[in-house]
């Protein structure tokens, strides 16, 4: 309310007032205050000695005052009019300094400062300008998608509650977009709320797509004028979708592998490089011109090697679009004959043969009881060492599981076969006679004495070995025996007897058999003795004629012996005993 006084001041009061409206006064000053802030606008006018009063006022549109505040210089007090919209909002200092809290946009007005004397009016207009940040833009409306070679709405982006209004700009990957005709459309639109006078403004951008921009970070941003000057505010990064068709299928099979072998099953996958991409194709199998409609794999399960050759796939409706791979199936067949378990006499001729058949060339590995051969067996004349389990084994190293094997248990059987010998100990106290005997089955071996017929269990027998092992006994005879060894198996019998004299009486001893071992150094002493004879075939040719010659003396010289032999006490009693054996 405007304060009480005299007629006569009241009329020095309104003079006062026309006078100042006539008079110019200070020049314009401008308070910038952002949205929501306390708006502070010193008087700028110096305090009179004189002074009545103070008082504030701001202008409507049409130019008619509005007082707002009136402070007395004499009485210290304030009063504010009854304005509503800045009511329980307003400070007037004792410098005459208005403050007007909560800042509006209806604050943005010409505020005036009116310093009152006796005989004159001072006055300092001020103007407020209110500015309100806006939020930060946001893409909206985003495309699911965009399709290449299409000019498509891309989306919307959105600022609200600004004042001033302010201005969006687009970007792609950091670089500004400009409207471009069929390329680049933008289309912007402000709205005022009615009641908080904020503006919301909108951009919408129509682009066109190409492939380059896939995965290309789009943004906008909004530039504002604030109490401090312009500022921009950036939005969160979109990428967006790209759809693009496909221009080139490309054929693999899976799972990877360096190679296929039969009983593998592979799966063939058709890819084809659009965005999204195709979900069918058109598989076409090696020999069969019509295609099979599937989806982007196809299955081939226990694959054969008839399966090899060049798989093809392309796109449904475009048949021209097409990719191939080679695939090779791998296959190994190994064929030994024979077979399984085989049963040969000894001596007899056994060919072996272990046939491959293969995709690429084979490793072939012989075993005989878990140890490798140098080479392939082969048995012109069967022995018992050759028995045994023979595994004949391939492989292609390149593809990795392909294995193939058969086995061969080679039997060899004999009649037991018997070779007796007889040595006297140094010592001339005993005799040890020894049966040697071959045969498989494994012999069982029995010793007697002859007329007697008694049986002699007291014998020592050495490992079973190759088909021969042997028995031996120890004995100190007082007088001439006739020893007999018996040999048996599933296939024959056979006996075989030997002369021993009394313990007292001195014979020839009779040398063992040569162990196999011995007998194999024997045979490579053979061999390389033979390499010799043939450098040697003349002298020896004549070594050959007169060793003939000295046969020929010798087996006449040999008779005269033996018929002297014949007189020896020893053999008279050696034939008595055999007749004896006889009768």
């Amino acid at each position: 309310m405007a304060p009480k006084v005299s007629p006569s001041c009241r009329l020095i009061f309104c003079l006062l007032i026309s006078v100042a409206v006539l008079r110019p006064g200070l020049g314009w000053s401008t308070v910038n205050s952002a949205y929501g802030d306390t708006i502070v606008m010193p008087c700028r006018l110096d305090v009179p000695q004189n002074l009545m009063f103070g008082k504030w006022k701001y202008e409507k549109p049409d130019g008619s005052p509005v007082f707002i505040a009136f402070r007395s210089s004499t009485k210290k007090s304030v009063q504010y009019d009854d304005v509503p919209e800045y009511k329980g909002r307003l400070n007037l200092s004792e410098n005459y300094t208005l403050s007007i809290n909560n800042a509006k946009i209806s604050d943005e007005k010409r505020f005036v400062c009116m310093l009152v004397t006796e005989d004159n009016v001072f006055e300092a207009p001020t103007l407020v300008k209110v500015f309100k940040q806006p939020s930060k833009p946001e893409i909206v409306n985003k495309a699911p998608y965009l399709e290449t070679e299409k000019l498509q709405k891309l989306g919307d982006c959105i600022s609200r509650d600004s004042y001033p209004d302010g201005n969006i700009t687009w970007y792609r990957n950091g670089k500004v977009l400009q409207p471009l005709l069929g390329e680049v459309a933008i289309l912007l639109k402000n709205e005022i709320d009615p009641v908080t006078q904020l503006y919301t403004m909108t951009s919408s951008l129509e682009y066109k797509t190409t492939k380059a921009d896939i995965q290309m970070p789009f943004t906008c941003s909004v530039t504002y004028y604030g109490p401090s000057g312009q500022k921009t505010i950036h939005s969160e990064q979109a990428v967006f979708d790209i759809y693009y068709p496909t221009e080139q299928v490309t054929i693999q099979v899976l799972p990877p592998k360096t190679a296929i072998k039969e009983g593998d099953n592979i799966t063939l996958q058709c890819l084809g490089n659009g965005n999204p991409p195709p979900e069918e194709f058109m598989f076409y199998l090696p020999g069969q011109p019509e295609g099979i409609r599937s989806s982007n794999t196809y299955t081939l399960t226990d694959v054969r090697r008839n399966a090899t050759g060049d798989y093809k796939c392309s796109l449904i409706d475009q048949k021209s679009m097409i990719a191939s791979t080679a695939i090779t199936v791998h296959y190994l067949d190994l064929s030994l004959n024979p077979s399984g378990e085989v049963t040969k006499q000894i001596g007899d001729a056994l060919p072996v043969s272990c046939t491959i058949s293969a995709s690429r060339n084979a490793t072939v590995v012989w075993m005989k009881d878990n140890i490798r051969l140098r080479s392939s067996p082969s048995f012109s004349s069967l022995h018992y060492q050759d028995a045994g389990n023979y595994v004949c084994e391939t492989a292609l190293q390149e593809v990795e599981g392909l294995k193939k094997r058969e086995s061969l248990t080679l039997i060899v059987e004999g009649k037991p076969q018997i070779k007796m010998t007889k040595k006297t100990d140094p010592s001339g106290l005993s005799k040890t006679i020894i049966c040697h005997v071959e045969g498989f089955p494994k012999p069982a071996i029995q010793w007697t004495i002859t007329g007697s017929g008694s049986v002699i269990n007291q014998t020592e027998e050495s490992p079973y070995i190759n088909g021969r092992y042997y028995s031996k006994i120890i004995i100190s005879p007082e007088e001439n025996v006739t020893l007999t060894c018996t040999a048996e198996n599933q296939l024959e019998r056979t006996v075989n007897s030997l002369n021993v004299s009394a313990i007292s009486i001195p014979e020839h001893d009779e040398a063992d058999d040569i162990s196999d071992e011995n007998r194999e150094k024997v045979n490579d002493q053979a061999k390389l003795i033979v390499g010799i004879v043939v450098g040697l075939l003349l002298a020896a040719l004549v070594a050959g004629v007169v060793y003939w010659l000295y046969m020929k003396k010798s087996k006449t010289a040999s008779k005269h012996v033996n018929k002297d032999l014949g007189n020896m006490e020893e053999n008279k009693k050696l034939e008595e005993n055999n007749h004896k054996t006889e009768a």
